[in-house]
């Protein structure tokens, strides 16, 4: 009988250029080979037996299978299932390392003879089957778990699985090993990696002990950036933007800050900022940025259609490197009310942004808007322009501000005006989802202000604005979402009739209230209706994949519109509620259909359908 009687081997790699080294020393026979021709005809029989194991171990061993993968494909040639059962010692040792199991027994027989002693030049006609036979043994567990030397501060905890009497397997080792590795650079030792290491495998008592030391190598500061390559923006700019910490204590996040903050413009398609071989006389060490830039030029186009609003298209243009130092200049534009019965709504706007302004986080931005709208209750043309900076605080949070002169020319229920505004705009989002474009865990928070002072009579006062969304997911690979939606607003200071429409709270459609038509609710004013100083809408979803590809969405959505600042139980209301199909494309999201009816508020539009891309919220 050929067996392989694992004990240990090279079971994990270490980060950076260094490695625990060998385990132990493993029975295995594998070879690189180069197979003569022989003839297969038929197709090979395989299968993997795993006796005394329970059903998760042996499905662990059946996924890493080689053999069986290849014989599932139908695969008839010698050549290949020869070089996936050779494959397969190595391969399924490794998944017993990994759950624990340091001595096993492998079998691998190819028409009754043992896979490993079959010689590569006399291969056999062809192969009728494969049996694979793996005896696990007994669990380890870890005798001695030692790791040494430790800074006094940690920072990244050690696995409490490395520890006496805890299933001793490869990932606890690896996962033990990085954890030392890891606080010692926390502590400012860039080149700390494992010096040395003691493993050894007690058969008759499935224990392991482990004693690793780790080399942590001199504390260094950061030195200078230099980069390894050219690139379209300036050296100048990157170097401004990376805000490349010199001079100071190192620290992972430091270096990972200065390559997030290069990625974040846009300009490059990837960054890399790596060590050099050798610290300085001085106690720094260099740091080598390899950028490659992205098309300085890039395009995008959407469109939404539903059956009260009629067809919106927009699309955008950038450029990504405007003067050199990775300014980015956004034109945007949106035309809306297509084959609706009211006429078009149209937008542009152009933005150009400066990143690291006023330092590496601190941004500068410009911003010219034009609209003009024609809604059921109002009709208004505006323009705006505005200066402002941005604080970027974390990859998932950061603040604007803006502070800008605004006109618009007003036509509603009040009669046509003029207004002029001297207007500050700011926001804070934080984006906490693990997608943007699909979530299913996590919350997203969006917060406006808009202080605006009156000009040539006009009125002063604030709009306040808030969008709050969470999702959770449930079930196996989170088949099942739960999607909430909270949106509120509120114009506190001038009545309705003294502030501009374009500053009030509608309800309906798309991105409200779905079932009712766009901006179908305000409030009563002057026999007609006007847009409200308060606003609240709540939105839920249910959604439920099916296959890979399609979901099905059940929703409800419901909106209140008050003339005073703040909703109440005696605000104007409305519900829509529907079902929507929602199929997933690559890189763009979701295809997205939604047909909803009104449920409250007296409505009769009927059925509403909206079609568009990504999810509702």
């Amino acid at each position: 009988m050929f067996y392989c009687r694992a004990l240990l081997r090279s079971v994990f790699d270490m980060p950076r250029r260094s490695r625990l080294g060998q385990f132990g020393r493993c029975i295995i026979c594998a070879a690189s080979l180069s197979f003569g021709s022989a003839a297969a005809l038929s197709a090979a029989e395989a299968r993997l037996v795993a006796p005394g194991s329970d059903g998760d171990l042996r499905d662990l061993l059946q996924d890493a299978s080689a053999t069986l993968a290849t014989s599932a494909r139908g695969e008839t040639g010698v050549q290949p299932l020869m070089a996936a059962a050779l494959s397969d010692y190595r391969t399924l040792v490794q998944v017993l390392y990994d759950q624990g199991y340091f001595s096993p027994v492998v079998q691998i027989r190819v028409d009754g003879r043992e896979a490993a002693r079959i010689q590569p030049l006399n291969l056999p006609r062809e192969i009728k089957s494969i049996e694979i036979t793996v005896k696990a043994g007994q669990k380890f567990t870890f005798g001695t778990a030692e790791i040494t030397p430790l800074p006094q501060k940690r920072t990244v905890d050690i696995p409490e699985d490395f520890a006496t009497g805890r299933t001793a397997t490869t990932a606890v080792l690896r996962d033990a090993a990085n954890a030392g590795v890891e606080n010692w650079r926390y502590a400012g030792h860039p080149q700390a990696e494992v010096g040395g290491q003691s493993i050894t495998a007690n058969h008759v008592a499935a224990r392991l002990d482990a004693r690793l030391r780790l080399a942590p190598g001199p504390q260094l500061r950061f030195g200078r950036l230099q980069l390894a390559n050219p690139s379209a923006v300036r050296a100048e700019a990157i170097q401004r933007i990376a805000g490349f910490p010199t001079g100071e204590v190192f620290h992972p996040d430091l270096l990972s800050r200065s390559a997030t903050r290069l990625r974040r413009t846009g300009a490059f398609s990837a960054v890399t900022i790596r060590p050099a071989e050798r610290a300085n006389p001085d106690g720094t060490l260099d740091y080598v940025a390899r950028i490659e830039d992205q098309p300085p030029r890039r395009f995008t186009f959407g469109a939404e259609l539903s059956s009260s609003d009629g067809l919106e298209v927009s699309g955008s243009w950038m450029h990504r490197n405007l003067f050199g130092g990775a300014e980015r200049l956004r034109f945007e534009a949106r035309l809306s009310g297509i084959g609706s019965a009211n006429d078009l709504d149209g937008r542009v706007a152009v933005r150009l942004d400066r990143p690291a302004a006023f330092g590496p986080d601190d941004s500068q931005f410009y911003l010219l808007e034009a609209e003009k709208l024609d809604e059921e209750h109002y009709s208004a043309t505006r323009g705006l322009g505005a200066v402002g900076v941005r604080r970027v605080y974390s990859d998932k949070l950061f603040a604007e501000a803006a502070l800008g002169f605004e006109s618009v020319l007003a036509e509603d229920v009040f009669g046509k005006r003029r207004f002029k505004y001297l207007v500050g705009q700011l926001r804070a989002e934080y984006d906490g989802r693990d997608s943007s474009l699909s979530a299913t865990s996590g919350y997203y928070l969006d917060a406006r202000a808009v202080p605006f002072i009156g000009i040539d009579g006009s009125k002063s006062g604030v709009q306040l604005k808030f969008d709050g969304r969470a999702y959770k997911g449930f079930g196996s690979d989170d088949r099942i979402v739960l999607a909430g939606r909270l949106q509120m607003g509120s114009v506190i200071g001038p009545s309705l009739s003294e502030v501009s429409p374009t500053l009030l709270f509608y309800s309906g459609g798309a991105g409200s209230v779905r079932g009712h038509e766009f901006q179908s609710l305000g409030v009563p004013a002057g026999g007609d209706t006007s847009g409200g100083r308060g606003y609240l809408a709540l939105s839920g979803e249910v959604r439920g994949r099916i296959g890979e590809k399609f979901t099905l969405v059940g929703f409800y959505d419901v909106g209140l519109v008050d003339a005073d600042s703040f909703v109440s139980s005696d605000s104007a209301r409305h519900a829509g509620a529907g079902v929507g199909l929602r199929y997933d494309v690559a890189g763009i999201g979701a295809i997205r259909l939604d047909l909803a009816y009104p449920v409250d508020g007296g409505s009769d539009d009927g059925l509403q359908f909206y079609i568009g891309i990504g999810q509702a919220f």
